[in-house]
């Protein structure tokens, strides 16, 4: 082991020093000219890795605030929903009663109608017949005077009664 630190102390010592003294030198140079660009680079690469992080934040925000809307705009629409059905469940029901209340009067008033139509031609009918009758009793009677009338002493007999009930009253 000695033997391999003096051969490379001893043999490559100059080379060992002029490596250190040109990596010192690249060390010199690698920090002046390219560990500002590496450490820019680097910088913005972790504030465009932050802007996206930050982007991503605000996307999963603006998400959680659409989902949100969307959410109030639904509950909203059906709620519309609800009250435009429950108006047209009322409006069926206040035309149906209307129309429940039109038929309702319009049959009373039909009935009515047919109840004044039904007494004028009962009335109508009363009338002729009571035509009728008196007309076949005045033919009966005028058949039965007639027959009476024929005979003079019959006719006599006939007006003596008559005068006998007018005293009598």
């Amino acid at each position: 082991m000695e033997q391999l630190f003096e051969g490379l102390l001893n043999d490559h010592l100059g080379f060992v020093v002029w490596a250190a003294v040109a990596f010192i030198i690249l060390l010199i140079l690698l920090a002046k000219f390219a560990w500002t660009p590496i450490m820019t680079a680097i910088s913005e690469r972790e504030r465009s890795i932050e802007d996206a992080l930050l982007k991503a934040e605000a996307a999963k925000e603006e998400m959680a605030r659409l989902t949100n809307e969307n959410e109030q705009l639904l509950k909203e629409a059906r709620a519309e929903r609800d009250l435009i059905l429950r108006e047209a469940r009322q409006l069926k029901d206040q035309i149906i009663n209307e129309a429940k209340s039109a038929a309702n009067v319009e049959g009373a008033r039909m009935i009515e109608n047919a109840r004044l139509e039904i007494n004028s031609l009962k009335a109508v009918a009363m009338s002729d017949v009571k035509n009728q009758v008196a007309t076949l009793s005045v033919e009966i009677a005028e058949k039965i005077l007639r027959k009476q009338f024929a005979d003079q002493q019959a006719q006599d007999q006939l007006v003596a009664d008559l005068l006998k009930e007018v005293k009598i009253k």
